[in-house]
């Protein structure tokens, strides 16, 4: 099985953990996910860089697909890099988890951080989330996105769209808010309603 001989191949970069991610298995190193094995297939992660190299040698990117969208996420295919072997891949994975873990490091320190600049927010979004009295990073992260939600809410009616708790906890959580499954949806609609 493809995800066991990646795994101990990722061994020879340090203990890595597994977590359940996206219907696979994502590894991570000091809290960060660098890898992502699903449907027999490895994936890495980009940035800084390495994305055009794993362009160049033709890694397709990781599309998760949900019953009514589809999520392109920054992880690249280098199954057949794995399965050649190609000498390349070592130097690949270091600079993934190097990018990965420098990004979750980076992401930790508030203070350097706008609202904006987290995944899903934008520029309309943290105008909004500001208005609501959440003025800082920091802040959002505190009271997580059930809370922010509802202070929105409060300021923008009771109309306002429930994609916006998918995209705050995406915020939160670091990843597109249409990676979101169903049963934390359900869990972020009853957190709201428990703290309102």
């Amino acid at each position: 099985m493809i995800e066991q001989s990646f795994y101990d191949y990722t061994t020879q970069f340090g203990h890595s953990q597994k977590r359940s991610m996206f219907g696979g298995t994502g590894l991570f190193k000091d809290g960060a996910m660098y890898a992502l094995i699903s449907n027999e297939k490895v994936f890495i992660r980009g940035g800084k860089g390495l994305d055009e190299k794993l362009y160049e040698l033709k890694c397709e990117k990781f599309r998760h697909v949900k019953k009514q969208s589809t999520a392109t996420v920054n992880y690249y295919d280098v199954t057949h890099l794995f399965l050649e072997p190609s000498p390349l891949l070592k130097q690949l994975v270091q600079r993934s988890i190097a990018n990965s873990v420098d990004q979750h490091c980076s992401k930790k320190a508030f203070e350097n951080k706008r609202l904006r600049d987290l995944p899903n927010m934008q520029l309309t979004l943290e105008r909004m989330v500001k208005k609501a009295g959440v003025d800082d990073v920091k802040t959002f992260l505190e009271l997580g996105a059930p809370r922010v939600f509802n202070r929105v809410k409060r300021t923008y009616g009771n109309d306002v769209d429930v994609k916006l708790l998918w995209k705050f906890a995406g915020a939160v959580d670091g990843i597109h808010w249409k990676l979101i499954q169903d049963p934390r949806k359900q869990q972020l609609l009853e957190h709201c309603s428990e703290i309102e």
